[in-house]
């Protein structure tokens, strides 16, 4: 039986908790002469829906939580539930589309189908729509299932014919065939009931049998820690963590491409630092928006998850040729770089300065050395353009946040590397593209940014009750990016 594995098994359970684990992906078209009818997308999507048959597939649950959950096909899917469409009232504005999204991306998904969902958004200003993408996070784990962007998307603008999809959903098993499966699990490993109990809420557990349950935990070794701590100590205090809820502020903002290798040349610097500077200068502003003392130490721990290395490549390398090259995807041990970006250094210069040494320092330490001999995050990282594109490392990346523990970071970064070059959504290019990434208990705040087609765009979502004044967070980037030169004297 394809069962949900342990980290997807506790993702799932999370939504109990009252803390939804979607993430998802924004992308802004240009309405072409025979612009995108909810028809033409709809048939689009199911087309190519036999390159991620997991978002054909449901959760089905255990009797008595003996078991993880396993993914069976759903017998009464239905594509039109999945893909939907929504309009903003003529002409819609960016604003309004962050609202929207943010209210949707709130909204938890239905448990008993396929975890996802797609909203095409029509009424947008300025001759343009929207396609978001709604997927738990469950349902992405980069090797047996992809992020559905990835594959609805063309490198063309001529809609690609591709074959009929004649899909017949296999029999779902029964309860009794989950539980013998389970008890067959148990014996040969019993360390997964252990990840399992531990996983499912109190009340789903509370009526196995005490006595087989205790037996198993009494007799299993507890699983090592996740590969994702590298922090040993506790993130500073930060009014971005604390309780969060279910509801969801959205915003965005982008710059050239350009202008941050013209940065990342004049300080001989990667681009990846400019970009994490640039963070910083923006977190720095929104301390001070809200009155709080910032000290000249002042520092936000960051978890930036690794993935992928550009073959050949040297740390701090500015190389226009590297921008272009092939990366290699880690497919296993996804792991992270967890570092302090200087909030309280008032000199932009300086805060650069101070990320660079970290990162080159990172670079040269036993820990990335045992991860391999390339290059520390590629510029503009990221994923391979044949196997994961940007939207499924976003996914990875947030599982990657999800792993480490307790507050060892304050604020999960994801950096994606897309397409250099326009991009087409049924004939449609696309503009924009922007990743919506799920936000980790106790963390008010996730940022991801992809590079496309010359600019990269950031995205910031967010917890609506902490972070009430996220919309600022726009004009903060600015402002960073704009006090940091392109030349030095």
């Amino acid at each position: 039986m394809n069962r949900l594995s342990p980290q997807d098994a506790t993702f799932y359970y999370r939504d109990e908790e009252g803390s939804t684990t979607h993430l998802g992906s924004l992308l802004v078209l240009e309405r072409s002469a025979t612009h995108l009818e909810y028809h033409r997308l709809l048939a689009t999507v199911e087309s190519r829906l036999g390159s991620v048959p997991r978002y054909r597939q449901r959760v089905r649950e255990v009797t008595l939580g003996l078991g993880r959950p396993v993914w069976v096909d759903d017998n009464d899917f239905d594509i039109t539930y999945h893909v939907r469409r929504s309009a903003l009232p003529t002409p819609g504005t960016d604003d309004q589309l962050h609202d929207l999204v943010a209210r949707l991306m709130s909204r938890p998904l239905d448990r008993h189908r396929p975890l996802w969902e797609m909203y095409l958004v029509e009424g947008l200003a300025d001759n343009r729509m929207a396609v978001l993408t709604k997927t738990h996070r469950a349902l992405v784990d980069g090797r047996d299932a992809l992020e559905i962007n990835q594959v609805i998307v063309d490198d063309e603008p001529v809609h690609p014919e591709t074959p009929q999809d004649l899909w017949l959903p296999d029999a779902e098993p029964s309860s009794g065939a989950l539980v013998v499966g389970a008890i067959a699990d148990v014996v040969t490993r019993p360390w997964e009931l252990v990840e399992t109990v531990r996983s499912a809420p109190v009340a789903r557990v509370a009526s196995a049998p005490v006595a087989t349950v205790t037996s198993v935990v009494a007799g299993s070794l507890r699983r090592i820690g996740s590969v994702m701590q590298l922090a040993t100590d506790s993130a500073p205090d930060s009014p971005l963590n604390g309780a969060t809820t279910g509801t969801r502020r959205f915003t965005v903002a982008s710059i050239p491409a350009v202008r941050c290798l013209q940065i990342a040349r004049a300080h001989d610097c990667a681009v990846n630092d400019v970009v994490l500077a640039a963070i910083a200068g923006a977190l720095r502003r929104w301390l001070l928006s809200r009155d709080l003392a910032v000290d000249a130490h002042a520092t936000v721990r960051v978890m930036v998850p690794l993935s992928a290395y550009v073959a050949g490549g040297e740390a701090g390398s500015t190389r226009s040729d590297e921008l272009r090259s092939d990366a290699e995807w880690m497919a296993e041990g996804l792991r992270g770089f967890v570092t302090d970006l200087p909030v309280g250094e008032p000199n932009p210069t300086v805060r650069l300065s101070q990320i660079a040494h970290l990162t080159e320092r990172h670079s040269h330490s036993s820990r990335r050395v045992s991860m391999g001999t390339r290059a520390w995050l590629p510029e503009l990282t990221v994923a391979a353009t044949q196997r994961v594109g940007p939207a499924t490392f976003h996914a990875m990346s947030s599982r990657a946040a999800a792993s480490m523990s307790g507050r060892s970071f304050n604020v999960p970064i994801s950096i994606a590397r897309g397409p250099g070059a326009p991009q087409y959504l049924a004939g449609n290019r696309i503009t924009e593209i922007y990743p919506v990434p799920a936000l980790v208990p106790q963390r008010a705040l996730a940022i991801g940014l992809n590079s496309y087609n010359g600019e990269v765009f950031f995205a910031f979502n967010a917890d609506r009750d902490i972070m009430w004044d996220l919309g600022a967070m726009t004009e903060f980037l600015a402002e960073s990016f704009d006090e940091l030169p392109v030349t030095t004297r």
